[in-house]
């Protein structure tokens, strides 16, 4: 008998924590396809089940705490985790849970602190986002909130890419040790991420795609910054290849849907 082969390279393990979504276009479907697509190997731990599509979200049914908590350390106490990714959490009985279940995690953990669906749908509840401040920004590497989000963390106003520095700055008092505020909310022909660290200010700006094809750009974003990070590259490098794969993915979008449409998923060049 020949002896097992071993992989030349061993994928990193990367941990996603976040809602089911029907169509594929977000959540921890997207998750799955774009760390797949980027050499990862993806393990989920569902926290609401949604009903959605590229118009909307109709309805959401919560997954018990205890079995949210209970996936997260059957992930983590057999095969382990190289790097945790967060996005829809729900209530702040979970968000609790997953804060807990992540207190001693000693890998990098990317926050996408998701409040509202594309369509418009709240994702998250008013005690959940106080107990997120309290108990998972503090844990997270990077947190990567939109301009509603980031307005909505840090109680100010964002109307432009000068206003999103200063809240993400703010954001960081919370205790990130990195704020990655996507612009993509923001008015204009061109897009500006912050990129902002206790030592770093780097902006990093893109032409916008038209394009009505945008279901899941920040669950794909998120999870690609979680793969890259899992995977060994520094914050910047990490950051500059995950907006890449989301720009890939709106350029090559499969036009789905009669609303916000899902991305297109490949490797990247």
């Amino acid at each position: 008998m020949s002896p097992a082969r071993i992989p030349a390279r061993i994928p990193a393990r990367i941990l996603v924590i976040a809602g089911s979504d029907s169509s594929g276009g977000a959540g921890i479907q997207a998750d799955i396809k774009t760390i797949t697509c980027l050499g990862g190997y993806a393990m989920t731990a569902v926290t609401a089940i949604t009903v959605q599509n590229s118009l909307g979200v109709s309805a959401i049914h919560p997954v018990p705490v205890e079995i949210v908590s209970g996936q997260i350390r059957a992930c983590l106490d057999d095969i382990g985790a190289d790097a945790v990714k967060i996005g829809m959490l729900g209530s702040w009985q979970i968000v609790e849970a997953v804060a807990d279940a992540l207190a001693d995690v000693r890998v990098p953990i990317v926050l996408d602190p998701v409040m509202v669906a594309k369509g418009g749908a709240a994702l998250i509840d008013a005690d959940a986002a106080e107990m997120m401040i309290l108990r998972l920004l503090p844990l997270a590497s990077v947190a990567t909130p939109n301009t509603p989000e980031l307005a909505e963390l840090t109680q100010t106003d964002v109307e432009d890419a000068a206003d999103a520095l200063l809240a993400a700055q703010e954001l960081l008092n919370a205790g990130p040790r990195a704020v990655l505020a996507k612009g993509g909310h923001l008015a204009g022909d061109t897009v500006t991420d912050w990129l902002v660290t206790r030592g770093l200010q780097r902006a990093f700006t893109i032409e916008r795609l038209a394009s009505r094809h945008t279901h899941g750009t920040g669950c794909t974003l998120a999870s690609a910054l979680a793969c890259g990070l899992g995977q060994g590259l520094d914050l910047e490098a990490a950051v500059i290849r995950a907006r890449a794969f989301v720009a890939q993915g709106i350029a090559t979008a499969p036009g789905f849907g009669g609303g916000h449409g899902p991305l297109g998923f490949a490797p990247l060049p």
